[in-house]
């Protein structure tokens, strides 16, 4: 399927691909997942033809971009091979539900960590993590699919027993100093902490200096 990966370059400056989790599962990988066409189709399928995944290297160029996040479609593999190692999942208890505004659960992601080498064999643990995220099929995700179907002006072809054939994937090089693979590496989350300027103002100083401020009573 062709992708329209160039008309994200041709956006204006300042604008991102900076979905949501919600809007990852109803706007994308549901259309995906039921045959409904998505306009600008821009995330691709990346489906090796000997069922092997790219090496998170080989992403640059093939799937979607947006800063140092590659989004692409992918269908679910029991073993997750790549040409020079292997995805490997977290523990499941480390998987995520997803819900929709009215608190339905439409979907899941799994955390996955890339090793160089083969299974049977000593590996190297790398940096890279894959969000991997999922279809749910229950009958809450029905009525959620529905609505979401319905903005599509167009029904889906396929039932939600066959959505389990597709998977979405976010894949980014986790930070050296970061503790946790689950977090999502974006700085320009709207859920995170953006400091002051006098937060940073007080982390660049040396202890010495601290003592010779003095801070106004309340």
């Amino acid at each position: 399927m062709m992708c329209d990966i160039a008309s994200v370059k041709d956006l204006p400056p300042g604008f991102r691909f900076l979905p949501s989790d919600e809007e990852l599962i109803l706007h994308f990988l549901l259309g995906k997942a039921s045959l409904i066409p998505c306009h600008p189709n821009i995330i691709p399928d990346l489906i090796h033809p000997n069922y092997y995944l790219l090496d998170p290297w080989q992403l640059n160029g093939k799937a979607l971009c947006s800063g140092n996040h590659w989004y692409f479609f992918s269908q679910m593999m029991e073993n997750r091979v790549t040409e020079n190692g292997y995805w490997k999942q977290l523990d499941v208890e480390d998987e995520e539900a997803i819900f929709n505004s009215s608190g339905n659960k439409i979907g899941f992601k799994k955390f996955l960590v890339f090793f160089i080498g083969q299974d049977h064999a000593p590996a190297i643990q790398t940096n890279w993590v894959m969000q991997e995220y999922h279809l749910c099929t229950s009958a809450s995700f029905a009525i959620s699919t529905s609505t979401a179907a319905s903005n599509y002006k167009r029904k889906p072809i396929r039932k939600p027993d066959c959505y389990s054939i597709w998977v979405l994937c976010r894949v980014y090089e986790r930070e050296e100093n970061c503790l946790s693979f689950c977090n999502y590496d974006n700085e320009d989350d709207d859920n995170g902490t953006e400091l002051s300027c006098l937060d940073e103002l007080f982390l660049s100083l040396d202890d010495d200096d601290l003592t010779d401020i003095s801070l106004p009573n309340n």
